[in-house]
């Protein structure tokens, strides 16, 4: 039982992780309504921006990771006034086209940056453990899933109680009705994709401790979270983050328990419950069914 619960733990830092970048990809999703599929690659050079400012320029991991947030949100923001809006009425193709274009330059950056090399990220947790009830957990695991949840708390207070929040919840539900009581709808779509580029260097930053940094360490975390986004449901943000923690703990749990799966089988297993989940019910399980009129 002790193993079942440690598996459990461990499942909800990988799910928190999860969660944090389809979150970002619901973001967006609902603004625009498509899925950035730059998303994990602006997550990854946003790692890349934290570990340079620790290893070459001395400074602590704290304030590297503050400032790289900052700094991804204001990328986000840029990106989408400059790339995006653009395009923003041209069909769905071309804004997916741009963003694997997109995919292809923050991947040859990094590498650029870092010369294609895996390096070792240092964890803003110690690698400690703590004991309760026979279950061994690990500390980076606790904080994880506490930054994580504490950011998931914050921005549900945003959206709930700031002007902005609901400006940016009118915008992405009705934007002609929106520009006429006064909303700026450019610039909420803006913030959004800040927010989402916040999101993932946050996603990026908890991960490369464990999975390690190199150019292409978050695509199969994308296909996680894209996973994660879709069971949950591709309009819900609640259903994102529960579906990332869902995600996260089946998987730990089939890994171990599910002998012919192991670690190797992980990727196809979500890849399979986009598919079950799409043909069964594609609006997620906390998605709403939308009607289509024949």
């Amino acid at each position: 039982m002790a193993e079942f619960f440690q598996q459990v733990v461990s499942g909800l830092a990988s799910g928190a992780i999860y969660a944090a970048l389809a979150l970002a990809l619901v973001l967006i999703h609902r603004a625009t309504g498509v899925i950035n599929f730059a998303q994990g690659e602006m997550a990854m050079f946003s790692t890349y921006i934290a570990w340079t400012l620790t290893a070459n320029h001395g400074w602590a991991l704290l304030p590297a990771f503050v400032f790289t947030i900052v700094a991804s949100f204001v990328g986000g923001l840029a990106l989408q006034r400059t790339v995006i809006r653009p395009i923003e009425r041209a069909p769905i193709l071309t804004i997916v086209i741009v963003t694997i274009g997109l995919v292809l330059i923050f991947n040859g950056l990094a590498g650029w940056i870092g010369s294609a090399e895996v390096r070792a990220f240092p964890s803003l947790f110690p690698n400690d453990t703590v004991t309760a009830g026979g279950v061994v957990i690990s500390v980076q695991d606790l904080g994880t899933i506490a930054v994580v949840l504490g950011l998931v708390l914050a921005l549900w207070a945003f959206f709930q109680f700031t002007k902005i929040g609901l400006a940016m919840r009118a915008a992405s539900t009705n934007p002609d009705a929106s520009r006429l009581v006064g909303v700026r709808v450019g610039w909420m779509l803006g913030i959004g994709w800040g927010l989402a580029a916040a999101l993932g260097a946050v996603a990026g930053m908890l991960a490369a401790p464990t999975v390690f940094l190199d150019p292409n360490m978050m695509q199969a975390l994308l296909i996680y979270a894209f996973a994660a986004a879709v069971l949950g449901g591709i309009d819900s943000p609640f259903g994102a983050v529960a579906g990332g923690l869902m995600l996260g703990v089946g998987l730990n749990l089939i890994g171990a328990y599910v002998d012919f799966v192991g670690a190797d089988l992980r990727l196809p297993v979500a890849l399979l419950i986009i598919l079950i989940v799409l043909l069964v019910r594609p609006e997620g399980i906390f998605g709403k069914p939308v009607a289509r009129r024949v």
